[in-house]
């Protein structure tokens, strides 16, 4: 499998999108106490890990190939997630 294709199926992996939300969410309910980055960073890379550990075999790469490209499709959906966010906030704003 191609590296662009690896990272356009977990870019449309609907359970890692789910996570990052979720973490995303997390993080920012608990931003007062752990900040923000150290956890989102440590979320991403736990999610590009966790997925491809679960379930193996799954893709037929390597883990480590699925662990690097995971993290890169997990910035982007943070990135984007985040966008959305902080979008809903300020549009909420009077």
């Amino acid at each position: 499998m191609a590296w662009t294709e690896l990272l356009i199926s977990q870019l449309t992996d609907i359970f890692r999108i789910g996570l990052v939300i979720g973490l995303l969410y997390t993080a920012f309910r608990t931003r007062d106490n752990t900040g923000l980055v150290v956890p989102l960073l440590l979320g991403v890379v736990f999610i590009a890990m966790i997925i491809p550990m679960t379930m193996p075999g799954a893709v037929g790469e390597p883990l480590w190939r699925q662990a690097l490209s995971g993290v890169v499709a997990n910035l982007i959906l943070l990135g984007i997630v985040l966008a959305i966010w902080t979008a809903i906030l300020r549009s909420r704003q009077p």
